[in-house]
């Protein structure tokens, strides 16, 4: 389905339309460690990521801002929650765009100072809306509890409390640990308004359910055409988020810039190691960047059939495998260097 978003332009990237979904993460390192920070943000670019946030609670985080303005190419975003004064001063280091929540500030002049400081700067600013911050009397209205209904009249809220000072520069983000949750509140939020969408579970876990929530939570909202930006949150390394990204985006079809391998679950038919093999596969093709199906089958019976959707193949047989390439088969080879073969024929395709 294809998005309703309006577009945004946040540094370099530009999201919403017709622009590729972008992958944004986050710095996790001790805000004094500056070079520890700079070492992530590096590993974060390298690995992907598009757009990355760092938290701007004080001094210190304004001198760590205008350090990776400094070494990264990506953009980068300032997390605000209380201190609108921060927000000034991150938007004075050269800060993207800033994350704010403007019911956690003290008064509408706070919000007016901010949102004047932004447009002056050509910057948006990202509206944040969880269940932790629901005010009041909208919970109130929802029997007490951050229901769907209540993140989404959340996020309107703190939208119009911008838009009251002429600016619309604006993503929102909807988030909550309970993935059924968060995804209505994307999709009433989406029905209501076409500001982009910065979709992702917050307080997903570590990387085993961290990553089943997400991939079910974000792919829902992707196929819908909900989501300009996106976060993976685990409980990890922050360039495991990415990783997972990359691959949720491949899974729904939006990114085809890289090889992905798919194979067979195996049965009592197949006579081959399909695990270590379809392992190995992944790990040949990781950094080729071709928008090809490559898939590991375990025999010949169902192999060539059931992979014909693939670019290119091998099925398993006794103590052989069968290269087929769209559904049609090419020739047999001995098991020993198969790998080989494999890698061949994608580099040459």
């Amino acid at each position: 389905m294809p998005k309703n978003e309006r577009t945004v332009k946040i540094g370099g990237v530009t999201i919403g339309g017709d622009h590729p979904v972008a992958i944004q993460s986050m710095l996790c390192c001790a805000l004094e460690d500056v070079e520890g920070n700079i070492a992530q943000g590096k590993a974060l670019e390298q690995a992907g990521c598009e757009i990355v946030r760092v938290t701007v609670p004080n001094a210190q985080g304004v001198k760590l801002l205008s350090a990776l303005k400094e070494t990264l190419t990506i953009p980068v975003v300032a997390d605000i929650h209380y201190d609108y004064k921060m927000a000034l001063e991150a938007v004075a280091a050269g800060a993207d765009k800033i994350r704010l929540n403007p019911g956690n500030l003290s008064s509408p002049d706070q919000v007016r100072q901010v949102a004047q400081a932004c447009r002056n700067a050509g910057i948006p600013i990202r509206v944040g809306a969880n269940s932790g911050s629901v005010a009041a009397d909208i919970l109130a209205r929802h029997g007490g509890q951050p229901t769907a209904a209540a993140l989404a009249e959340s996020a309107l809220a703190q939208v119009h409390m911008l838009e009251q000072f002429d600016f619309n520069d604006l993503v929102v983000s909807i988030k909550a640990s309970h993935v059924p949750t968060m995804v209505e509140a994307c999709r009433i939020f989406a029905a209501q308004s076409d500001i982009p969408q910065h979709i992702g579970v917050t307080e997903a876990g570590t990387p085993r359910m961290g990553l089943v929530k997400s991939a079910i939570g974000i792919g829902s909202l992707l196929l819908d055409g909900i989501g300009s930006t996106l976060r993976v949150s685990l409980t990890a390394d922050p360039v495991e988020e990415i990783r997972a990204a990359k691959d949720i985006l491949l899974a729904c079809g939006l990114r085809r810039d890289r090889v992905e391998v798919v194979s067979c679950p195996t049965c009592g038919r197949c006579k081959v190691d399909v695990l270590t093999l379809a392992e190995k596969v992944e790990q040949m093709v990781e950094n080729i960047r071709k928008p090809l199906t490559v898939a590991v089958m375990g025999c010949v019976v169902n192999g060539v059939g059931e992979g014909k959707q693939a670019d290119i193949g091998i099925a398993g047989g006794d103590g052989e495998y069968l290269l087929f390439k769209k559904g049609v088969a090419i020739q047999k080879y001995p098991m020993e260097g198969i790998l080989e073969v494999l890698k061949a024929e994608i580099e040459s395709m």
